[in-house]
């Protein structure tokens, strides 16, 4: 941690309230992004302009600590067989035949506030690990205070983790194709992230496909894209228990191939209703587990609990509390912060499968765009495969939900108060 600018946890807030600290160094950008071709920098440039953030967002020692802590308790829980059987029930995935694969880039998303830091949802195909990776390095000479969030050497830390997800598969038999799969992948906003991620695969001698799933063929000897066999799906699906994609969901239950991150973590991690177990201590005591790790998840994810339709009444009256989430969704689909409700839309999640989760108030980032002071919502994503965390990046953005369309906002670089620097 040499050359690191320490800053205190005092002065963490302060540089996250300055619109003009830790500035992003946008020449030292748009040269990264050069670096990837021609197109790949115009591509970023005309369909994703707001993806890379105006400043970095500051996180505090123990912020940062709490985070870890949450983590490392929902990988114990999660690894309980109880916790794995009673997260299968809700779903048709078969529970004689589990993955060992764990599941690539795990996405724990936090706010952070004067009370601490908040598990708000995970996701199993989390977005945006290479271009943070791109980003961070990127401003490797800006002298920005505190320390980067990350682990040494991000491409090989990628490269062995899918060669992890391989190896528990299928031993020592080489990788040779991955095929990047999403629907209309060159139409999604973050495609330019898959781009890197096919060039890291090339550059390791791996061959690798963008593909959308329509391309997908399954042989009796194994699944093909555009005639070429494949070994490993890097899956980008949101469609997370296959239902629409039969070949490739025949593939994975056939062990034909190996799929990362597969429907059984997302059933295990990122289903909403996990959040509703993970704070009901009541029942993590009945799983055995300790009163430590129910503390800690206690204490760092809001309390969540599954709407029904027979209370409707209270929930409207106790709405501005809650955030109301789609217990099958993704990112911020069908997401709906309850002070902004109207009586149509609380009608529709009523009669839906929905949770409640407290209101966890987002940090905040002031940045300068076009000498105006714009204060932005932040959200923090650690990066995780195995428990690890490999990166921490943040989201900036105004609005109900994370997005990438604020002037100002999008992905930014995470930087903790540096002790002992």
């Amino acid at each position: 941690m040499g050359g690191i600018i320490s800053v205190s946890d005092n002065q963490a807030a302060r540089l996250n309230n300055d619109p003009h600290s830790a500035t992003l160094d946008r020449a030292a950008l748009e040269r990264a992004l050069r670096e990837q071709g021609e197109d790949f920098f115009q591509h970023v440039t005309l369909h994703c302009p707001h993806l890379f953030a105006a400043a970095a967002y500051f996180v505090t020692e123990a912020q940062h600590a709490q985070m870890r802590a949450v983590i490392a308790a929902v990988e114990r829980v999660v690894a309980l067989p109880a916790w794995r059987e009673q997260a299968l029930r809700r779903t048709t995935l078969p529970a004689d035949h589990q993955p060992r694969a764990r599941g690539v880039c795990m996405g724990y998303d936090f706010h952070l506030n004067a009370d601490g830091a908040h598990l708000i949802e995970i996701n199993t195909n989390a977005g945006g690990v290479w271009l943070n990776a791109l980003l961070l390095d990127s401003q490797q000479g800006a002298q920005l205070p505190g320390a980067a969030l990350a682990q040494a050497g991000l491409e090989q830390v990628f490269l062995d983790m899918f060669y992890e997800e391989w190896r528990l598969e299928r031993g020592d038999a080489p990788l040779r194709t991955v095929a990047i799969v999403d629907v209309q992948p060159q139409q999604q906003y973050l495609y330019p992230e898959f781009i890197l991620a096919q060039r890291m695969f090339e550059r390791a001698g791996i061959t690798a496909l963008i593909a959308d799933p329509s391309e997908l063929e399954m042989r009796n000897t194994g699944l093909y894209c555009r005639d070429l066999k494949i070994d490993l799906v890097y899956n980008r699906l949101t469609d997370f228990p296959l239902r629409q994609y039969p070949a490739l969901r025949e593939a994975s239950q056939s062990n034909q191939i190996v799929l990362t991150p597969h429907p059984h973590a997302y059933a295990w991690y990122a289903d909403k209703r996990n959040l509703v177990s993970l704070t009901d201590s009541a029942m993590l005591g009945g799983l055995e587990v300790n009163e430590n790790d129910r503390a800690i998840l206690q204490a760092g994810i809001p309390q969540t609990l599954t709407v029904s339709k027979v209370d409707a009444e209270h929930w409207w009256k106790e709405r501005k509390q809650w955030f109301f989430k789609p217990a099958s969704g993704f990112g911020s689909r069908g997401a709906y912060r309850g002070a902004n409700l109207t009586q149509r839309v609380f009608g529709e999640i009523m009669q839906a499968d929905y949770v409640a989760q407290r209101m966890a108030v987002p940090g905040e980032r002031s940045v300068s765009v076009d000498s105006e002071t714009l204060v932005l919502k932040a959200d923090v994503r650690c990066y995780v495969y195995d428990g690890a965390v490999q990166l921490v990046a943040a989201r900036l953005y105004q609005g109900q939900t994370t997005n990438f369309r604020t002037p100002g906002g999008g992905f930014a670089l995470a930087r903790v108060s540096a002790v002992n620097s």
